[in-house]
């Protein structure tokens, strides 16, 4: 089954991230398609027609079944299948034929692309294509249908693997990533709305955009056409080269409306040989929640520039904890590999094994120091504790916020609750965005405990501070100018 990658809205007019596939809307070294590279026409614009005509037997569509559904248009109308409501007889049918109530049974279907990669049949495409799926077949250039086999798919990445019982088949060449440039023609070619082969054209609009909840994926933003069931299909270069995945499109309608996301080929083969060796992906792991920084942020740690993951939390007990990282840390380089945010730290770790050691740059307190520790498994974040009760207050001061102490939940030990939380906001904190609710766990690195604590730090602070928020779940430094 394919779905929609779960929409998202921050309110009327927001834009969705979806999928782009449509539903009811150790690898051998083997021969490679060598696509020529596009002409030139008369007119000065690339000719791609060369190009797709030497990589699209490499491309297929991918259809997919789950289980039946009941087709409401048909509950209590007792119309034989494939009858519709307005189709001659049918008023016969409803009166004196089928069965009362309840709506026919009828099977989910929907549809993506994929591209063949090896001459034995195996074949990428995305993970929430063949989501749920019951049965995968896949559509070859020459209208063959083979019945698949899904070998492993990471919704992580979205990235999945199918195996056709094939020989001989044709293999498109993989593309380096890191040469592609912003700028650079690409072309896409998968089955919008289920026309199948459709070529498509644009250029790389940039490269490394982090989108919400794919932290790990360092998408390839281009202008090139995609829409539902494009999906899993590849981004191809002038050379015929597979530079990426075509997997998600910002849209308000649902179809392409100029901003089209590939997975790069570089992490889905990867993603890939994992699959194919172990059945699953395994990723390394720090255990701490982190942040891009801004420029207040950067003035508040005393930073040249906003560059680096600023850790907002860290997990009790998991090896960033027991490596001496704390709040307020500037993760600023991993194994010599600068990080300029956080979603390049989520990156470069994702990509480690567990187990694989690391050594970390980190600015803490507006000084360098090197920390060495062996990455754990990612397997999800720990859950935050929850505030209990308030006992005291205090009155708005330079910050602006009127605060509560937090008591102990049962069992600690008194003095052991974290942060005071936010009654009132006002001035310098509400221009922050501070709000009611939010607790006040740090003021840049140093902990606060209670109103006194914040109070102290914030009277001796300088014109720039970050809190360190917990709001909800999360825990977020926010840049607060006391003026």
């Amino acid at each position: 089954m394919t779905k929609n990658k779960s929409p998202t809205a921050t309110g009327a007019g927001a834009l969705l991230i979806i999928g782009a596939s449509l539903f009811g809307g150790s690898v051998a070294i083997i021969p490679q398609v060598q696509a020529a590279p596009a002409l030139t026409s008369n007119y000065g614009l690339p000719d791609f027609s060369e190009l797709v005509s030497q990589t699209s037997p490499a491309v297929v569509s991918v259809r997919v079944t789950k289980g039946a559904v009941t087709d409401r248009r048909r509950e209590g109308q007792g119309l034989p299948p494939g009858m519709e409501p307005g189709d001659p007889g049918s008023e016969f049918f409803r009166r004196f034929g089928g069965r009362p109530g309840g709506g026919e049974s009828v099977p989910q279907q929907g549809e993506g692309s994929g591209f063949i990669i090896t001459a034995d049949g195996y074949v990428l495409t995305n993970a929430h294509v063949v989501q749920g799926a019951d049965e995968v077949i896949v559509v070859l250039s020459d209208k063959r249908e083979i019945k698949a086999k899904v070998i492993g798919a990471d919704e992580t990445t979205d990235v999945a693997v199918l195996k056709l019982p094939e020989k001989n088949l044709p293999t498109l060449k993989i593309g380096d990533t890191n040469a592609l440039k912003v700028g650079e023609w690409v072309i896409a070619i998968g089955s919008p709305f289920g026309f199948d082969h459709t070529v498509s054209a644009g250029v790389v609009s940039a490269k490394s955009r982090s989108l919400p909840n794919s932290g790990y994926v360092p998408f390839i933003q281009t202008d090139v056409a995609v829409n539902p069931g494009n999906s899993g299909g590849p981004l191809l270069n002038l050379r015929g080269e597979v530079v990426g995945i075509n997997s998600q499109i910002y849209s308000r309608s649902g179809g392409y409306m100029g901003l089209s996301f590939a997975i790069p080929i570089d992490l889905a083969m990867n993603v890939q040989n994992q699959l194919i060796a172990h059945g699953k992906v395994t990723r390394g792991r720090l255990g701490v929640t982190v942040q891009s920084l801004n420029q207040e942020l950067a003035d508040s740690f005393g930073l040249p520039r906003p560059a680096g993951a600023l850790v907002g939390a860290v997990q009790p007990g998991f090896v960033a904890d027991k490596a001496g990282i704390k709040p307020g840390d500037v993760i600023m380089s991993v194994n010599g590999k600068a990080i300029e945010d956080s979603a390049t730290l989520s990156r470069i770790i994702a990509e480690q094994q567990p187990g694989h050691d690391v050594v970390l740059d980190i600015i803490r307190n507006g000084k360098h120091t090197n920390l060495e520790l062996a990455l754990g498994e990612a397997d999800g974040d720990a859950a935050m504790a929850t505030n209990g009760p308030a006992t005291s207050a205090s009155k708005p001061g330079r910050l602006g916020v009127v605060v509560r102490e937090i008591e102990p939940q049962p069992g600690q030990p008194s003095g052991a609750a974290r942060g005071v939380l936010v009654e009132r906001a006002e001035g310098a904190a509400a221009r922050a965005g501070l709000r009611p609710g939010d607790i006040i766990l740090a003021v840049n690195s140093t902990s606060v405990h209670d109103a006194h604590d914040l109070k102290r730090l914030i009277e001796k602070a300088p014109a720039n501070v970050a809190l360190l928020v917990r709001r909800d779940d999360a825990e977020i430094f926010i840049p607060v100018r006391l003026g």
